[in-house]
């Protein structure tokens, strides 16, 4: 459960960095190589690592409080702790509210830092009069919220979709899309992108072809 927390929320923290440095990439490109150096890369994945940490030992403080439990199977394929508080026989109902407000404070914030980014971007790109520069700079930010929407789309049908019309089945699927698809798609998106990753895929391929 503590690992599964804490790479959720570092997934959900590192979201939010790479709308920055695309903030950063687009709004201010001549600052970029002095705004996003490697020492401050290094920072924002430390930051949101120990971020990541206290949500999950939070998380932690608060089902180590029950000791018996009504059931010892969860309908899910991770260890999710507002799943095992439904599974405890003491009353609930306090620990469940301060989950989904952690839920609520670290999945608004990053999201809110993603939203604010990207306002920024559209409105800077719309000042560009090139339809062909705005054209590249959408293609290169769509796979970064093609993932976001994907992530927390399926996240907020786990949290709060199964708070109202609880549904096993369907909690299941939405969980497998943002813990399983989200970060397989993350090659895909973004490594091949990559004009150097593309230049040896088509080399392997030819040397393939050729054999």
């Amino acid at each position: 459960m503590s690992l599964f927390v804490v790479f959720a929320c570092m997934d959900d923290m590192l979201l939010s960095v790479m709308a920055y440095d695309r903030f950063v990439a687009i709004c201010h490109p001549l600052h970029y190589s002095a705004t996003m150096n490697p020492h401050v890369c290094n920072f924002l994945v430390l930051v949101s690592f120990l971020i990541s940490l206290l949500y999950s030992q939070l998380h932690n403080l608060i089902v180590l409080q029950f000791v018996y439990f009504k059931g010892i199977e969860i309908s899910n394929f991770f260890c999710d702790p507002s799943q095992l508080l439904n599974l405890a026989c003491a009353e609930s109902f306090r620990n469940n509210m301060v989950i989904y407000f952690l839920g609520v404070l670290f999945g608004i914030l990053p999201l809110s830092g993603i939203l604010s980014s990207y306002y920024k971007i559209v409105s800077s790109v719309l000042r560009v009069p090139s339809s062909g520069v705005r054209y590249k700079v959408f293609s290169t930010c769509g796979s970064h919220l093609s993932v976001v929407c994907l992530f927390y789309g399926t996240g907020l049908v786990e949290y709060f979709g199964s708070a109202t019309l609880p549904s096993p089945r369907k909690s299941a699927v939405a969980s497998v899309m943002y813990t399983v698809v989200t970060p397989m798609l993350n090659p895909f998106n973004y490594s091949l992108r990559n004009k150097d990753i593309k230049t040896t895929l088509k080399r392997l391929s030819r040397t393939c072809a050729t054999s």
